[in-house]
């Protein structure tokens, strides 16, 4: 049933069939349902070159979308995500459509607080909804949590390999160019550790369609002090293939 307000984004329906599902575009299904999200596109590259992926299948449409396969774990795939909650979360409800249950996201974020060091993980425990597309899954609320099972058993893996890491919250925007002074300082007020585009719709997809779900996003550019600063963020790239590689055994897990 929808429930009115005076600001359409949040006047949420719970009716679970929409006009347009999902299902209608799944005209492929996995054979596996262990999948990793991720936004390097140069370890992607790499990981081809070195024989350690294999193209798996393409989804086809105006912006294909393609999947790859771990020739060493040959039950998860991989593919790169698309910036922001609709193409993303979009993406994601559609790969569960496709046999998805078990989903490892990793990519970067602006810090909030210049502590947080370049290439330090944070568990996401959760996301500041600040965005449109949550709104559609999920009724009205100022943050969106992660399964607590699912992050546990994550965080258990890390300690098991000894892997440093930050648990907390999100800050997922729409707006990239809008990401001011004073909204900085309200979201690192209320515990937002780094900002992001993604998590609090893929969050919601999660919940709403009951699917296992994580991720970790390593910090990257500074927007804590008075000057923005990239840190060269996205030159990091042991890092970045050391976190597909971590996500890849942690679809296992969760």
């Amino acid at each position: 049933m929808l429930s009115t307000n005076e600001y359409p984004v949040l006047e949420y329906d719970d009716e679970p069939v929409a006009k347009l599902n999902p299902e209608n575009f799944a005209d492929q299904k996995f054979d596996t349902d262990r999948l990793v999200i991720t936004f390097f596109p140069e370890v992607v590259e790499k990981l081809l070159k070195n024989g350690q992926i294999s193209h798996a299948l393409t989804i086809g449409g105006e912006n294909p979308v393609l999947i790859y396969r771990f020739e060493d774990t040959p039950d998860v795939l991989l593919t790169l995500g698309q910036i922001g909650c609709p193409a993303c979360g979009g993406n994601l409800d559609l790969f569960h459509a496709m046999g998805i249950r078990r989903v490892m996201f990793c990519g970067g974020g602006g810090v909030l607080d210049r502590t947080i060091e370049v290439g330090q993980l944070l568990v996401v425990d959760g996301a500041i909804r600040d965005e449109g597309f949550s709104y559609q899954y999920l009724p009205p609320a100022r943050i969106v949590y992660t399964d607590r099972a699912v992050t546990d058993r994550i965080i258990g893996q890390l300690e098991s390999e000894n892997v440093p890491y930050l648990r907390g919250i999100t800050w997922t925007t729409d707006a990239l160019f809008r990401e001011t002074p004073d909204r900085i300082e309200k979201r690192k007020a209320e515990g937002a550790k780094i900002v992001e585009m993604e998590q609090a719709g893929c969050i919601a997809v999660a919940q709403f369609r009951g699917f296992s779900y994580g991720a970790l996003i390593y910090g990257g550019d500074d927007l804590s002090g008075e000057e923005w600063s990239g840190r060269g963020w996205r030159s990091r790239e042991g890092v970045r293939y050391d976190l597909v590689q971590l996500c890849k055994r942690l679809t296992g897990v969760i």
